[in-house]
């Protein structure tokens, strides 16, 4: 079986509620080469990890994360969403895949590369999202490893590339094909794809030649990948 980078989408979700500490680690645990987790801010401005606008699903609050303060935040959650800190602390010596849901403009990128920064891990974290919050993200941080996030099977255009660099091309699982994937290594760049959770697909998607799945069963993809 090929080496494929097993990253564990929010953590190890159907363990722990996904994006909170208990998850990450649960994700680690089980082999996860990375987890990915979303960044969203708070009112003034801190990181937390929050897939959703609101914390209606996960945390029965309907309140727009963008409303709330930090402290807030922590107490209508008992501290259950954790900072970008705080989830950067718990993966210390991990790769982390930070994706950046929504509408992201430039000083929203700022301030999450700025966390990144000032925690120590950038060189272990990469950044995942459409065109727009990837070029926020490459405008602030022109070192950046970034996996540009792809929905069509129309190409991203060669300026799109060129402006946002990616290393990574990101396809939901769905879309791959052989061809597919010969393309995106001809240009010279990885292949990643998004969220396939049977070992069915997984397995397809390993005949395919991806280099990178993120999925919600992170323990199914690493038994598999090990024979």
């Amino acid at each position: 079986m090929q080496t494929v980078t097993a990253v564990a989408h929010r953590g190890d979700p159907y363990r722990f509620r996904e994006n909170t500490i208990d998850s990450l680690r649960s994700a680690l645990l089980r082999g996860a080469d990375a987890v990915e987790f979303d960044v969203r801010l708070t009112r003034d401005g801190v990181p937390v990890l929050l897939h959703d606008a609101t914390l209606e699903r996960l945390w029965e609050q309907d309140r727009p994360i963008g409303s709330l303060s930090a402290a807030e935040v922590r107490g209508l959650t008992a501290g259950g969403v954790p900072t970008l800190e705080e989830a950067l602390a718990a993966t210390d010596g991990s790769r982390v895949m930070v994706d950046l849901p929504g509408r992201v403009e430039r000083r929203t990128a700022r301030r999450i590369v700025e966390v990144v920064h000032a925690s120590g891990a950038r060189d272990r974290a990469y950044y995942c999202a459409g065109a727009e919050a990837m070029l926020a993200v490459r405008a602030v941080d022109p070192a950046a490893e970034i996996a540009l996030t792809w929905t069509t099977l129309a190409p991203p255009r060669p300026a799109l590339l060129a402006a946002v660099g990616p290393r990574w091309l990101n396809y939901r699982f769905s879309l791959v094909s052989r061809d597919l994937a010969a393309h995106v290594h001809h240009g010279g760049r990885l292949l990643s794809v998004w969220t396939p959770d049977t070992r069915r697909t997984m397995r397809r998607l390993l005949d395919l030649g991806v280099d990178s799945i993120t999925t919600n069963r992170i323990d199914t993809l690493c038994a598999l990948r090990q024979g």
